[in-house]
Protein backbone atom coordinates (compact mmCIF):
# COMPACT_ATOMS: atom_id res chain seq x y z
CA UNK A 1 0.00 0.00 0.00
CA UNK A 2 1.46 3.25 -1.15
CA UNK A 3 2.07 5.77 1.99
CA UNK A 4 -0.40 8.90 1.35
CA UNK A 5 2.84 11.25 3.13
CA UNK A 6 4.02 12.47 -0.17
CA UNK A 7 0.75 13.77 -1.65
CA UNK A 8 0.18 15.27 1.55
CA UNK A 9 3.63 16.71 1.14
CA UNK A 10 2.89 17.73 -2.23
CA UNK A 11 -0.81 19.34 -1.27
CA UNK A 12 0.47 21.53 1.38
CA UNK A 13 3.04 22.34 -0.60
CA UNK A 14 0.86 23.78 -3.51
CA UNK A 15 -1.50 25.69 -0.80
CA UNK A 16 1.74 27.01 0.38
CA UNK A 17 2.82 28.74 -3.12
CA UNK A 18 -0.88 29.49 -3.58
CA UNK A 19 -0.95 31.82 -0.18
CA UNK A 20 2.24 33.37 -2.06
CA UNK A 21 -0.15 34.80 -4.36
CA UNK A 22 -3.93 34.94 -2.48
CA UNK A 23 -2.89 36.67 0.71
CA UNK A 24 -5.89 35.90 2.74
CA UNK A 25 -5.11 32.10 2.91
CA UNK A 26 -4.81 30.98 6.51
CA UNK A 27 -2.67 28.37 7.73
CA UNK A 28 -3.07 27.80 11.15
CA UNK A 29 -5.17 25.00 12.33
CA UNK A 30 -8.68 25.66 14.02
CA UNK A 31 -8.44 26.29 17.65
CA UNK A 32 -4.71 26.51 17.79
CA UNK A 33 -4.13 29.07 20.44
CA UNK A 34 -1.61 31.64 19.79
CA UNK A 35 0.01 33.18 22.50
CA UNK A 36 0.97 36.81 22.39
CA UNK A 37 4.62 37.64 23.72
CA UNK A 38 3.17 40.44 26.08
CA UNK A 39 5.21 43.11 24.17
CA UNK A 40 2.60 43.97 21.50
CA UNK A 41 1.40 47.11 20.39
CA UNK A 42 -2.12 46.95 17.92
CA UNK A 43 -1.83 49.03 14.98
CA UNK A 44 -4.79 49.09 13.12
CA UNK A 45 -5.34 45.39 13.74
CA UNK A 46 -2.46 44.59 14.03
CA UNK A 47 0.08 43.71 16.16
CA UNK A 48 3.87 44.86 16.00
CA UNK A 49 6.33 44.00 18.85
CA UNK A 50 8.57 47.11 21.02
CA UNK A 51 10.46 44.85 23.28
CA UNK A 52 9.04 46.02 26.55
CA UNK A 53 5.42 45.00 28.25
CA UNK A 54 2.48 46.06 27.32
CA UNK A 55 -0.83 46.07 28.47
CA UNK A 56 -3.46 46.58 25.60
CA UNK A 57 -7.10 47.40 26.39
CA UNK A 58 -7.88 43.67 26.04
CA UNK A 59 -5.78 42.60 28.36
CA UNK A 60 -7.06 41.71 32.18
CA UNK A 61 -5.17 44.30 33.78
CA UNK A 62 -5.51 46.60 30.84
CA UNK A 63 -7.74 50.04 30.54
CA UNK A 64 -10.37 50.34 27.89
CA UNK A 65 -10.56 53.75 26.41
CA UNK A 66 -13.10 51.85 23.83
CA UNK A 67 -16.07 51.63 26.70
CA UNK A 68 -19.13 53.96 27.41
CA UNK A 69 -19.48 53.73 31.56
CA UNK A 70 -17.18 55.17 33.66
CA UNK A 71 -14.28 52.46 34.87
CA UNK A 72 -13.83 53.58 38.30
CA UNK A 73 -17.41 54.64 39.58
CA UNK A 74 -19.39 51.92 40.92
CA UNK A 75 -21.10 49.51 38.88
CA UNK A 76 -24.72 50.74 39.21
CA UNK A 77 -23.31 54.11 38.33
CA UNK A 78 -21.40 53.78 35.56
CA UNK A 79 -23.88 53.61 32.40
CA UNK A 80 -23.80 56.33 30.01
CA UNK A 81 -27.18 57.50 31.41
CA UNK A 82 -25.72 58.08 34.95
CA UNK A 83 -22.15 59.32 33.35
CA UNK A 84 -23.70 62.07 31.72
CA UNK A 85 -25.81 63.37 34.39
CA UNK A 86 -22.45 62.78 36.40
CA UNK A 87 -19.77 64.49 34.46
CA UNK A 88 -21.22 67.54 32.69
CA UNK A 89 -18.34 67.96 30.15
CA UNK A 90 -19.27 64.67 28.33
CA UNK A 91 -20.60 65.33 24.72
CA UNK A 92 -20.47 61.76 23.29
CA UNK A 93 -20.18 58.30 24.58
CA UNK A 94 -16.97 58.00 22.78
CA UNK A 95 -13.85 59.69 24.06
CA UNK A 96 -12.43 59.50 20.59
CA UNK A 97 -13.13 59.48 17.28
CA UNK A 98 -11.98 58.88 13.51
CA UNK A 99 -8.76 60.36 11.79
CA UNK A 100 -9.64 62.52 9.14
CA UNK A 101 -6.86 64.44 7.98
CA UNK A 102 -5.01 64.32 4.81
CA UNK A 103 -7.73 61.96 3.97
CA UNK A 104 -10.06 61.85 0.51
CA UNK A 105 -13.73 61.78 1.05
CA UNK A 106 -13.77 58.67 -0.20
CA UNK A 107 -10.96 57.12 2.01
CA UNK A 108 -12.95 58.70 4.62
CA UNK A 109 -15.99 56.61 3.83
CA UNK A 110 -13.92 53.60 3.34
CA UNK A 111 -12.30 53.88 6.99
CA UNK A 112 -15.39 54.87 8.68
CA UNK A 113 -17.08 51.61 7.74
CA UNK A 114 -14.28 48.71 6.69
CA UNK A 115 -11.20 50.15 8.66
CA UNK A 116 -7.87 51.10 7.93
CA UNK A 117 -5.40 49.87 6.36
CA UNK A 118 -1.99 49.74 7.35
CA UNK A 119 -0.27 51.83 4.40
CA UNK A 120 -3.00 54.31 4.71
CA UNK A 121 -2.54 54.86 9.20
CA UNK A 122 1.22 55.40 7.96
CA UNK A 123 0.41 57.94 5.64
CA UNK A 124 -1.56 59.92 8.37
CA UNK A 125 0.35 59.59 11.26
CA UNK A 126 4.11 61.36 11.96
CA UNK A 127 4.01 62.92 15.28
CA UNK A 128 4.44 61.57 18.42
CA UNK A 129 3.62 63.47 21.67
CA UNK A 130 4.80 63.20 24.83
CA UNK A 131 2.62 64.43 28.04
CA UNK A 132 3.51 63.73 31.61
CA UNK A 133 -0.13 62.84 33.68
CA UNK A 134 0.29 65.11 37.09
CA UNK A 135 -1.72 62.21 38.25
CA UNK A 136 1.41 60.40 40.06
CA UNK A 137 0.21 56.76 38.63
CA UNK A 138 -2.06 55.10 35.65
CA UNK A 139 -4.55 54.15 37.25
CA UNK A 140 -5.54 57.65 38.11
CA UNK A 141 -4.70 58.74 34.78
CA UNK A 142 -7.34 57.06 33.36
CA UNK A 143 -10.09 57.61 35.85
CA UNK A 144 -9.22 61.50 35.01
CA UNK A 145 -9.36 61.25 31.50
CA UNK A 146 -12.17 58.97 30.44
CA UNK A 147 -14.40 58.98 34.05
CA UNK A 148 -13.71 62.69 34.64
CA UNK A 149 -12.77 64.55 31.80
CA UNK A 150 -14.28 62.63 28.54
CA UNK A 151 -10.45 62.39 26.72
CA UNK A 152 -8.17 59.92 25.61
CA UNK A 153 -5.11 58.94 24.75
CA UNK A 154 -3.35 55.74 23.01
CA UNK A 155 -0.75 55.21 25.53
CA UNK A 156 0.02 55.34 29.48
CA UNK A 157 3.36 54.84 30.72
CA UNK A 158 2.90 53.61 35.01
CA UNK A 159 6.13 54.14 37.10
CA UNK A 160 7.26 50.62 36.98
CA UNK A 161 7.42 51.27 33.11
CA UNK A 162 4.90 49.91 32.14
CA UNK A 163 2.69 50.07 29.02
CA UNK A 164 -0.81 50.89 28.66
CA UNK A 165 -2.45 50.83 25.50
CA UNK A 166 -5.97 52.36 25.91
CA UNK A 167 -7.32 51.85 22.31
CA UNK A 168 -5.80 50.99 18.45
CA UNK A 169 -3.61 53.39 17.14
CA UNK A 170 -6.27 54.02 14.20
CA UNK A 171 -8.59 55.76 16.59
CA UNK A 172 -7.75 59.86 16.49
CA UNK A 173 -7.71 60.44 21.10
CA UNK A 174 -8.10 63.84 22.34
CA UNK A 175 -4.88 64.77 23.72
CA UNK A 176 -3.27 67.67 22.02
CA UNK A 177 -5.89 69.47 20.22
CA UNK A 178 -4.36 70.32 16.77
CA UNK A 179 -2.00 67.51 16.34
CA UNK A 180 -4.69 64.89 17.44
CA UNK A 181 -5.57 64.00 13.78
CA UNK A 182 -1.65 63.13 12.68
CA UNK A 183 -0.39 61.96 16.29
CA UNK A 184 0.01 59.37 18.73
CA UNK A 185 -0.29 60.55 22.41
CA UNK A 186 1.55 59.01 25.53
CA UNK A 187 0.87 59.79 29.16
CA UNK A 188 3.55 59.42 31.42
CA UNK A 189 2.83 58.69 34.88
CA UNK A 190 4.60 61.89 36.40
CA UNK A 191 3.59 64.55 39.35
CA UNK A 192 4.80 67.04 37.20
CA UNK A 193 6.67 70.79 37.28
CA UNK A 194 5.98 73.59 39.41
CA UNK A 195 7.88 76.79 39.95
CA UNK A 196 9.79 77.22 42.83
CA UNK A 197 8.38 77.27 46.51
CA UNK A 198 4.92 76.23 44.69
CA UNK A 199 5.40 72.35 44.69
CA UNK A 200 3.95 70.88 47.50
CA UNK A 201 2.76 68.14 45.41
CA UNK A 202 5.81 66.94 44.98
CA UNK A 203 7.02 66.96 48.62
CA UNK A 204 3.95 64.58 49.15
CA UNK A 205 4.33 62.32 46.24
CA UNK A 206 8.91 62.14 47.11
CA UNK A 207 9.66 61.54 50.32
CA UNK A 208 13.01 60.71 51.15
CA UNK A 209 15.16 57.72 52.47
CA UNK A 210 18.69 56.67 53.25
CA UNK A 211 18.67 56.64 49.25
CA UNK A 212 17.43 59.32 48.36
CA UNK A 213 13.71 60.18 47.03
CA UNK A 214 11.13 57.65 46.14
CA UNK A 215 7.16 57.46 44.74
CA UNK A 216 5.00 57.00 47.52
CA UNK A 217 1.42 56.81 46.23
CA UNK A 218 -0.75 58.76 48.62
CA UNK A 219 -3.13 56.69 50.81
CA UNK A 220 -6.45 58.28 49.44
CA UNK A 221 -5.76 56.58 46.08
CA UNK A 222 -6.50 53.29 47.00
CA UNK A 223 -4.97 50.12 45.46
CA UNK A 224 -1.96 51.79 42.79
CA UNK A 225 -2.56 48.76 40.52
CA UNK A 226 0.84 49.14 39.40
CA UNK A 227 1.78 45.88 37.64
CA UNK A 228 4.90 44.88 39.23
CA UNK A 229 3.92 43.99 43.00
CA UNK A 230 5.60 45.72 45.78
CA UNK A 231 7.35 47.89 43.35
CA UNK A 232 9.76 51.43 44.53
CA UNK A 233 9.78 53.85 41.69
CA UNK A 234 12.87 56.35 42.10
CA UNK A 235 13.96 59.19 39.87
CA UNK A 236 16.34 58.96 37.59
CA UNK A 237 18.32 61.26 38.91
CA UNK A 238 17.93 62.01 42.74
CA UNK A 239 17.42 65.97 42.94
CA UNK A 240 14.97 68.07 41.68
CA UNK A 241 15.82 68.71 37.89
CA UNK A 242 15.64 72.42 37.03
CA UNK A 243 14.67 74.13 33.73
CA UNK A 244 12.64 76.77 31.78
CA UNK A 245 9.53 75.59 29.58
CA UNK A 246 7.53 78.42 27.41
CA UNK A 247 9.50 81.11 29.12
CA UNK A 248 8.91 79.52 33.12
CA UNK A 249 11.22 78.62 35.58
CA UNK A 250 9.84 74.95 36.78
CA UNK A 251 11.01 72.32 38.87
CA UNK A 252 10.53 68.56 38.46
CA UNK A 253 11.69 65.14 39.31
CA UNK A 254 12.63 63.00 36.77
CA UNK A 255 11.12 60.45 35.26
CA UNK A 256 12.15 56.53 36.53
CA UNK A 257 14.68 54.67 34.72
CA UNK A 258 11.98 51.45 34.11
CA UNK A 259 9.87 54.59 32.58
CA UNK A 260 12.85 55.91 30.22
CA UNK A 261 13.60 52.03 29.36
CA UNK A 262 10.29 51.43 27.82
CA UNK A 263 9.83 54.86 26.69
CA UNK A 264 12.50 54.43 24.62
CA UNK A 265 11.73 50.91 23.07
CA UNK A 266 8.05 51.98 22.31
CA UNK A 267 9.28 55.41 20.46
CA UNK A 268 11.72 53.11 18.53
CA UNK A 269 9.35 50.06 17.67
CA UNK A 270 6.84 53.24 16.77
CA UNK A 271 9.40 55.39 14.36
CA UNK A 272 10.17 51.61 12.94
CA UNK A 273 6.29 51.05 12.10
CA UNK A 274 5.24 54.78 11.03
CA UNK A 275 7.79 55.73 8.06
CA UNK A 276 6.88 59.57 8.32
CA UNK A 277 7.83 59.62 11.98
CA UNK A 278 11.28 61.44 12.40
CA UNK A 279 13.62 59.95 15.32
CA UNK A 280 14.31 63.19 16.49
CA UNK A 281 12.76 66.31 18.68
CA UNK A 282 12.33 69.89 17.75
CA UNK A 283 15.89 71.85 17.58
CA UNK A 284 16.80 74.91 17.31
CA UNK A 285 19.30 76.75 14.43
CA UNK A 286 21.87 75.27 17.35
CA UNK A 287 20.91 72.36 17.23
CA UNK A 288 19.33 72.57 20.75
CA UNK A 289 15.61 71.39 22.11
CA UNK A 290 13.36 73.88 21.49
CA UNK A 291 11.35 74.50 24.98
CA UNK A 292 8.30 76.76 24.05
CA UNK A 293 5.49 76.32 21.29
CA UNK A 294 6.12 75.61 17.40
CA UNK A 295 4.79 78.41 15.61
CA UNK A 296 1.77 77.22 13.78
CA UNK A 297 3.61 76.94 10.32
CA UNK A 298 6.50 75.26 11.65
CA UNK A 299 4.30 72.56 13.55
CA UNK A 300 1.89 72.03 10.27
CA UNK A 301 5.53 70.96 8.70
CA UNK A 302 6.59 69.29 12.08
CA UNK A 303 7.37 65.40 12.14
CA UNK A 304 8.79 63.18 14.54
CA UNK A 305 8.74 63.21 18.35
CA UNK A 306 7.44 66.44 20.78
CA UNK A 307 6.28 67.48 24.13
CA UNK A 308 2.45 68.57 24.78
CA UNK A 309 4.20 72.31 24.97
CA UNK A 310 5.31 71.96 21.08
CA UNK A 311 2.03 71.82 20.40
CA UNK A 312 -0.09 74.43 23.03
CA UNK A 313 1.55 77.17 24.36
CA UNK A 314 -0.82 76.56 27.63
CA UNK A 315 0.95 73.32 28.45
CA UNK A 316 4.53 72.62 29.81
CA UNK A 317 4.47 68.90 29.74
CA UNK A 318 6.36 66.66 29.76
CA UNK A 319 8.51 69.42 31.41
CA UNK A 320 12.47 70.25 32.32
CA UNK A 321 13.05 67.07 33.37
CA UNK A 322 12.57 64.86 30.03
CA UNK A 323 15.30 63.62 29.34
CA UNK A 324 14.82 63.77 25.34
CA UNK A 325 18.57 62.81 24.17
CA UNK A 326 17.93 60.10 26.78
CA UNK A 327 14.80 58.79 24.74
CA UNK A 328 15.82 59.86 21.38
CA UNK A 329 19.42 58.82 21.61
CA UNK A 330 18.02 55.40 22.85
CA UNK A 331 15.49 54.69 20.42
CA UNK A 332 18.33 56.28 17.18
CA UNK A 333 20.71 53.40 19.03
CA UNK A 334 17.98 50.58 18.35
CA UNK A 335 17.20 51.23 15.12
CA UNK A 336 20.58 51.56 14.14
CA UNK A 337 20.69 55.09 13.25
CA UNK A 338 23.34 57.58 14.10
CA UNK A 339 23.27 60.31 16.53
CA UNK A 340 20.25 63.17 16.03
CA UNK A 341 22.20 66.62 15.50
Amino acid sequence: MTSSFPLRAAALALLAAACLVQSSCYLARPRTFMPRKGDEIVVAGQLFHTGTRVVTWMDPQGYDGYRVERRFSPLAESSWDKTKEAVKDLRTPNRYNLRTDGLAPEEIERVRGGGWDLPLLQRTVDQFVMHYDVAGISKQCFKILHDLRGLSVHFMIDIDGTIYQTVDLKERTWHATTSNGRSIGIEIANMGAYPPGAHKALDEWYPKDAKGPYIKVPERFGDPMIFTKDFVGRPARADLVRGNVQGTDLLQYDLTPQQYAALTKLTAALCKVFPKLKCDYPRDAAGKLITKKLPDDQLKAYAGVLGHFHVQANKIDPGPAFDWDRVIGGARQLLGLPPAR
